[in-house]
């Protein structure tokens, strides 16, 4: 993205100052210092021509780079509205844009100390930067030079983020589905259905041989009391079915209270009724 903003601002330049004079440099010249501010390299450059050797840097040196942006017609001193330096990585394709500041008279200094980088130097690995620069101006020909290579110390990789991980593609989640539950044979639900019949089948048994002695089944004051118990019947049969045990316990809540009413009420007419024959 930062190649397409700097290649478009290169050409609205280019339209703008097509028929305008033209800007170069005067005096343009690098110096390579050591840590201890000594000179390992200081040479003037050559617009035309950039230096046979590539400029190199050590992990603590200081390249300086220093020139003077002049009219080419007139030779006065001219501040671009625009100057840059381009650190361009052919092999990676990485580049870096860094502005440099120029005064009214067109006076330029840059210096690059490797033991501070800046953020606009791009990765760096063995492979030399070409630099090149940039002058942009609206009254004035824009203009390209190419000043030198450079070869800088690899960079670091970028230290990993704690959440980096999260980012990345995540291994496919293969879901097991557990196998459809298979109903045991015809023959044990029976079995089990009649086990549950046979309460019924003891209470009715017993009701007909003490029969004489309870108010019949089908009394008014029976009846609701059996119509409740097999209400209960019928809700434990629907939560075989279909219910689920939170609507079980809701729905068995709501019946307990008539169920309770009517059990009562059942008991009362049964002692009414031993107390009168006891009378008797």
């Amino acid at each position: 993205m930062a190649v397409g903003i700097f290649s478009w601002f290169l050409i609205s330049l280019a339209v703008v100052g097509a028929h305008a004079a033209t800007l170069t440099l005067q005096s343009p010249r690098f110096t390579i210092s050591a840590s201890d501010a000594s000179q390992l390299r200081s040479e003037p450059l050559s617009l035309a021509q950039k230096p046979s050797t590539a400029l190199s840097l050590g992990p603590s040196d200081v390249l300086k780079l220093t020139f003077q942006v002049v009219d080419k017609e007139g030779g006065k001193g001219v501040q671009p509205h625009q100057t840059f330096l381009r650190f361009y990585d052919e092999v990676t394709g990485e580049e870096g844009i860094q502005p440099v500041k120029v005064t009214p008279g067109g006076k330029a200094k840059f210096e690059l100390n490797m033991a501070r980088p800046p953020t606009s130097l791009p990765p760096t690995t063995t492979n030399p930067l070409k630099v090149s620069l940039y002058l942009g101006s609206f009254v004035h020909s824009p203009v390209q030079y190419e000043l030198f290579d450079l070869v800088v110390p690899p960079s670091q990789p970028p230290a990993q983020h704690t959440e980096e991980a999260s980012f990345h593609l995540r291994p496919e989640i293969h879901h097991t589905f557990r196998p459809e539950q298979k109903l045991p044979p015809k023959i044990i639900s029976a079995f089990f259905a009649a086990l549950l019949a046979a309460p019924w089948v003891v209470l009715l048994g017993l009701w007909s041989h003490i029969r004489p002695q309870v108010p019949h089944l089908f009394s008014p004051a029976i009846l609701p009391f059996v119509a409740t118990l097999a209400a209960f019947e019928a809700l434990l049969v629907w939560y075989w079915v279909a219910l689920r045990l939170g609507q079980v316990l809701l729905y068995a809540s709501i019946l307990a209270i008539p169920t309770a009413l009517a059990g009562k009420r059942a008991l009362t007419a049964v002692g009414d009724r031993r107390l009168g024959k006891s009378s008797k």
